[in-house]
């Protein structure tokens, strides 16, 4: 018998598998070929503990030494600077104090990032709190404690069909029983939980884009910051050599194998490159992911509370890799009846008992 049958192969069901096999027999379905596959293997992969709502920097703050130390760590100094247009100091103003950010003159900007266009940029500013993670390290790390503690993950099995008599019966190719089921499928939680006979929580896929564009003016930008338009209206991340960009849309979309809205990105590389001295030549690729939110906008963990037996590992949003050191600790010390590190209000936020009046 299954102590813990975890089903979603990205990293909110492998940081809770890898945290429940100290305490009981693991397994983890993940339906596709590879893990993360969706949205893990998509992100932005930025550490920055003031980025998010109030329960989100709460377990970013929670977690920040397990990435920065666990197994040599997974951060590595990054840096994130906002850019704002000559007409938006309203928007900037509020940025910088959400985001705890120390504003700087835009010859400072330009020091740093030298395609800035001084005839278009008004504002910026910069946080030296921003570091990018080894999501991908991070990923096959709590595979491979799943595996040392005698657990299994398993790929290429999608559930069909989950019915409970005294213990979850789970069919994914084949046939799993398990005392607990952890519903870590992202985008497609809810339909997991319908499946389960349980009630869905709301849970919302919103797509984001990307591409990936050659070094601009073939300048080095490995040791740039992240640069984060106002109003979070695009983004863009050095990434081996190249420049990340996204519109940083948030469109609501069906669970999918998401791809990139041809307008919508075109939209968004124009607001990066209004900002920027070299134009957009030439996209090298583009993709994009799932960000899965629940109606509040934060996370959803613990167990149901029509069924103890039934855990909820959803809405990570943007917040996945960050928060997912707390986030899985809190499922654990839930499952097992352990009392949490975390204050009672963040533990109230982050509740499926929220979604339930």
């Amino acid at each position: 018998m299954i102590d813990f049958l975890i089903i979603g192969g990205g990293i909110a069901g492998l940081s809770a598998g890898a945290r429940l096999s100290n305490h009981g027999r693991v397994t983890v379905l993940e339906a596709e070929d590879a893990l993360g596959y969706h949205t893990s293997g998509r992100s932005a992969a930025l550490f920055e503990q003031s980025y998010g709502p109030a329960s989100v920097v709460e377990l970013s703050k929670a977690g920040a030494n397990f990435l920065r130390d666990e197994n040599g760590g997974y951060l590595t100094p990054r840096g994130l600077m906002l850019v704002g247009g000559k007409d938006q100091g309203a928007v900037f103003d509020r940025d910088i104090v959400d985001l705890n950010m120390q504003a700087i003159s835009v010859d400072d900007a330009l020091r740093r990032i030298p395609i800035l266009n001084p005839d278009t940029v008004g504002y910026a500013a910069i946080s030296k709190g921003a570091f990018d993670i080894d999501t991908d390290r991070l990923l096959q790390d709590f595979a491979r404690i799943i595996r040392r503690n005698g657990g299994e993950v398993l790929t290429k099995c999608k559930v069909s069909r989950i019915q409970k008599d005294g213990s979850w019966r789970v069919e994914a190719g084949q046939v799993f029983e398990a005392r607990n089921l952890v519903n870590a499928a992202g985008a497609w939680v809810d339909q997991i939980a319908a499946l389960a006979g349980i009630a869905p929580i709301g849970i919302v896929p919103k797509r984001r884009s990307m591409a990936r564009l050659p070094a601009p003016g073939g300048h080095d930008v490995r040791n740039w910051p992240m640069m984060l338009g106002t109003g979070e209206t695009w983004y863009a991340k050095p990434d081996a050599g190249k420049l990340l960009v996204s519109p940083s849309e948030a469109d609501p979309v069906a669970p999918q194998d998401a791809y990139a809205d041809d307008m919508v990105l075109a939209e968004g590389l124009a607001r990066y490159e209004k900002m920027m001295t070299q134009p957009v030549t030439r996209v090298e690729a583009n993709w994009a992911g799932l960000r899965s939110f629940a109606p509040d906008g934060t996370l959803v963990l613990g167990p149901d509370p029509s069924d103890p037996s039934f855990i909820w590992s959803a809405g990570q949003g943007g917040y996945g890799f960050q928060t997912c050191p707390a986030a899985s600790q809190l499922i654990a010390d839930l499952a097992t009846g352990t009392q949490s590190v975390l204050d009672p209000a963040v533990l109230a936020a982050l509740s499926p008992n929220r979604l339930r009046r």
